[in-house]
């Protein structure tokens, strides 16, 4: 077991339950003083660039949605669990519509009512996450199951 985030930390979701996952965009450089994943989930249209840590892959072109959204649920529940006892972190390009929708239905896997867990980011992560119509309705719809 990794030692895991702090709350301070950038980019750092706290969830209801007090697990916390890292957001963030690929094309912003790491801080070098920042500790490191020991596990990620990148949201990207085509394959991730390799990274020293466990990672994982959703398919997911920017602005859209993932195409395999069972799968999508199955990776992000596997992070909620992890994010227990690991440092795990969520990101795509610019770490705001897919990492904010990413983090919108993992708030909702921990507790956070479907209709509000846009709001829950958008409040404790980025206050410009998940940046499209469909991506608000996909975190609603995530919640049915």
């Amino acid at each position: 077991m990794s030692e895991l985030w702090k709350e301070s930390d950038a980019g750092v979701l706290p969830l209801p339950s007090g697990r916390l996952v890292r957001g963030r965009g690929l094309r912003h450089p790491l801080d070098p003083a920042a500790p490191l994943p020991s596990y990620g989930v990148y949201l990207l249209g085509g394959q991730p660039p390799r990274v020293p840590w466990e990672s994982g892959w959703i398919r997911w072109p920017d602005f859209r949605l993932p195409p395999d959204r069972a799968a999508a649920r199955a990776m992000l529940a596997d992070v909620r669990e992890r994010a227990a006892g690991e440092r795990v972190e969520i990101a795509c390009g610019g770490g705001r519509g897919r990492t904010g929708t990413a983090l919108a239905c993992l708030a909702v896997l921990d507790g956070v009512p479907a209709e509000e867990a846009v709001a829950y980011v958008r409040r404790h992560y980025d206050r410009r996450a998940v940046e499209t119509p469909w991506q608000r309705r996909y975190v609603r719809r995530f919640g049915e199951g």
